[in-house]
Order: C-alpha cells, then sequence, then structure tokens
C-alpha cells in the first residue's frame, strides 16, 4: 500500500534526526520505536476509514458511484482482449493500431489482487444486491 511505502521513507530520515540529537543509544531506540508505532498507528486510522468510504460506496444505489470499479475492470479486460485476441485476428486484413496495455495490465492487476477482499464482503454480505 502507498501510505506503508511513505511511512517507511519517513521513519529513516525521522532516525536519523533522532540520532544526532539524543546521545543514548536506548533512548535513540525507544523515541525510534515511538515514531514509527504513532506512524503506523495513523496509517492504520487512515486505512478504517478508507474502509468505511469503501463500504459506504458500495452501498450506493447509484451505479455512478458504486459501479466505477467494476466498470474499470471491464474496460481493462476489454482492452486487455483486443490488444491479445482481437487486434492480431483483425491485423491479418486490416491495419489496426496496437494498444499500450502497460496500464491496463497494472490497473487490472490491482483489482484481481483485491479480489479476495470483495470475495470476503460478498460472502459477509457487504456486498450490493440487485
Amino acid at each position: 500500500m502507498l501510505s506503508n511505502v511513505l511511512l517507511n521513507s519517513l521513519i529513516g530520515p525521522v532516525s536519523d534526526i533522532i540520532s544526532k540529537f539524543v546521545v543514548d543509544k536506548d533512548k535513540q531506540n525507544e523515541l525510534a520505536h515511538e515514531v514509527s508505532t504513532l506512524a503506523a498507528r495513523h496509517v492504520q486510522e487512515l486505512n478504517k476509514g478508507q474502509l468505511e468510504i469503501n463500504k459506504i460506496e458500495a452501498a450506493h444505489p447509484s451505479i455512478f458511484v458504486s459501479g466505477w470499479r467494476p466498470a474499470v475492470g471491464w474496460c481493462s479486460c476489454f482492452g486487455l482482449a483486443y490488444s491479445a485476441i482481437l487486434s492480431p485476428f483483425l491485423a491479418i486484413w486490416f491495419d489496426v493500431p496496437e494498444l499500450d496495455t502497460s496500464l491496463l495490465s497494472t490497473v487490472l492487476m490491482a483489482m484481481l489482487g483485491m479480489g479476495a477482499l470483495r470475495s470476503f464482503d460478498k460472502k459477509n454480505g457487504v456486498g450490493r444486491m440487485r
């Protein structure tokens, strides 16, 4: 998760600053651990807030609010299907443009990685019923 990467990139410089101003190694370790723990708690609270927003979005009756994730998934699938199946087939007879699938595959892989979480939500009744 991006917040974990950001968290790890900030803890190192903060630990370096602590080591410049605090001479005692035990105190340095204690302060670095405290900063790390506070930052981890903050990230955890941010993630909890995002989960609540996701629940509210998923329960929304409008397809334009709750259906954006499936729409992105379907667009990625159609783009990859065009690139892997339809484009080479049509290229036999026509000059068809190639599609850069690097972004599509990145988005789709991220969504598929979250697939287990979505199945867990559906199993627990969080999924939207039509």
